[in-house]
């Protein structure tokens, strides 16, 4: 069942925190020199980690609970990212490193609406299971 809704959501956000983070710097320091993603290693792997998470999330449509939890472990590790961004653009005194933010910033914010809707949806599905199984 890969053409159901969540699949399409679980797709936009693996391409986002898997491919997005190439294209998208996440600031610029203050000599102007734009700094992506694979400059920070913690950062790439907690992207790469959140992509993987989404394309397994979308094999699992067997086991839509298993998809649920791998769905809402994914949105942690992406409020985790956030946090750190947050952390590392407020706690630095005079702005020292971080000199303009980028969109790379809030990618983590734009998976995590994306992993809800499929998250939505997967509980819909399994609603749905539920409601014909005591039909019959």
């Amino acid at each position: 069942m890969l053409q159901r809704i969540q699949t399409v959501y679980l797709l936009i956000a693996a391409i986002i925190s898997g491919g997005l983070i190439f294209v998208f710097s996440l600031w610029e320091n203050t000599e102007g020199v734009p700094m992506f993603a694979q400059d920070y290693i913690t950062v790439f792997i907690a992207f790469l980690a959140s992509a993987l998470l989404s394309l397994v999330s979308i094999f699992m449509f067997k086991n839509r609970k298993l998809q649920f939890v791998l769905g809402r472990l994914n949105i942690l590790l992406n409020f985790f990212l956030l946090g750190v961004f947050v952390y590392w653009s407020l706690s630095l005194p005079g702005e020292i490193d971080i000199s303009e933010k980028g969109i790379g910033m809030f990618l983590p914010i734009i998976s995590i609406v994306f992993l809800v809707l499929a998250n939505k949806a997967i509980k819909k599905d399994e609603d749905l299971v539920k409601s014909v199984d005591r039909l019959r």
